[in-house]
């Protein structure tokens, strides 16, 4: 069966998001090479230790914008991989959804790598972010798309929470509106973040808009593998994308990948000291 593309020009997935459960998610993205969370790793687990040193504190709250199933939480939280967490979900084929949720509350419990960190997903897939927290991955959630309205009351205390805003794929799909709602949901500080960004979206409009919060953003070196392509008109439609932005894709995105930038995003010293919030 085709994978229909989403009006962005990638693959759309949007049927995967919607089961009681990640099995079929980590299926779909395993036969895809599906690999950006886990290149991310390191570089969030940078980003917590940096955080913590600056801030003085032992462990941080990280908000995941596009958080699916708890995907970062999990890598992060079981120090793991994707293929392992696809083969994970692959041996429990028969389970329903209460052994498969027991199973990995288990799991978490005895090899929870980082048990002082709240990790809090915001997704507009409902049953995606409702398996996360049931499972443990996620400690709170936020079910809302930030680019349709403000952040209700409650939201927007969930949100306020947080120090390191991460995300891996969701700009394209969000942007600068969302992230700066984000940015603004607690009125006197700002949460650092690091989001991995597809090459063929531009950053730009979403840096502007943190910088006039009060935001120096880096882009990091190199690129980074988020997945194969899933077809050959969603290569074309990425390729052709890309080149009428100026993006060269030879041996980049010719070589078969949907390739990310990596941008990070943190508060100029004018804002309050992340330690007050704590």
């Amino acid at each position: 069966m085709p994978v229909p593309l989403h009006t962005t020009g990638k693959a759309s997935f949007d049927d995967i998001y919607d089961r009681p459960d990640p099995r079929e998610y980590y299926a779909r993205m395993s036969e895809l090479d599906y690999r950006i969370p886990e290149l991310a790793k390191p570089f969030f687990q940078q980003q917590i230790r940096e955080y913590c040193a600056s801030a003085r504190v032992d462990a941080p709250t990280v908000l995941d914008i596009g958080c699916s199933y708890g995907v970062n939480a999990a890598l992060l939280r079981f120090d793991t991989t994707i293929s392992d967490l696809a083969d994970h979900y692959r041996t429990a084929e028969d389970a329903d959804q209460a052994a498969l949720i027991a199973r990995d509350r288990a799991r978490l419990d005895a090899r929870d790598q980082l048990p002082g960190v709240r990790f809090i997903g915001m997704d507009a897939a409902r049953p995606a972010l409702s398996y996360a927290h049931a499972a443990g991955f996620l400690h709170d959630t936020v079910h809302a798309d930030l680019e349709a309205a403000e952040p209700t009351d409650e939201q927007r205390r969930t949100l306020a929470a947080a120090d390191i805003v991460i995300s891996t794929g969701c700009v394209g799909y969000v942007t600068e509106k969302t992230l700066a709602r984000v940015a603004l949901a607690h009125p006197r500080r700002r949460p650092w973040m690091a989001h991995f960004v597809l090459r063929m979206f531009s950053f730009e409009s979403i840096a502007a808009e943190l910088a006039a919060l009060g935001y120096r953003t880096e882009r990091a070196p190199g690129v980074f593998e988020q997945r194969r392509f899933a077809s050959d008109s969603e290569r074309t439609q990425v390729l052709n994308t890309l080149a009428a932005s100026g993006i060269d894709t030879d041996g980049q995105e010719s070589t078969g990948w949907l390739l990310a930038n990596l941008y990070i995003s943190r508060p100029l010293p004018k804002y309050p000291d992340p330690e007050d919030s704590h």
